[in-house]
């Protein structure tokens, strides 16, 4: 079964989202300490390459990859 691609919308007036904050909306981890720990296991991809780092600034149109629970597309707000 595929995961439908879920959508994260930027706030009005916010061009980013740290890749810290969008795993903490979408439920990945159940808290901010946690977000380094997912990160080092290797299961973020951010565009399709492998992201680590927390503070990684998405922009709209980054598609994340989460193992596990599928792709989070940034897409900015209507």
């Amino acid at each position: 079964m595929v995961n439908p691609v879920q959508t994260v919308e930027l706030r009005p007036g916010e061009d980013v989202i740290r890749l810290g904050q969008l795993l903490k909306l979408v439920d990945a981890v159940p808290t901010g300490a946690q977000v380094k720990d997912v990160l080092a296991e290797g299961v973020v991809q951010v565009n399709g390459e492998p992201e680590d780092r927390r503070g990684r600034q998405l922009r709209a149109g980054d598609v994340v990859r989460i193992e596990g629970l599928g792709d989070v597309r940034v897409d900015r707000a209507p």
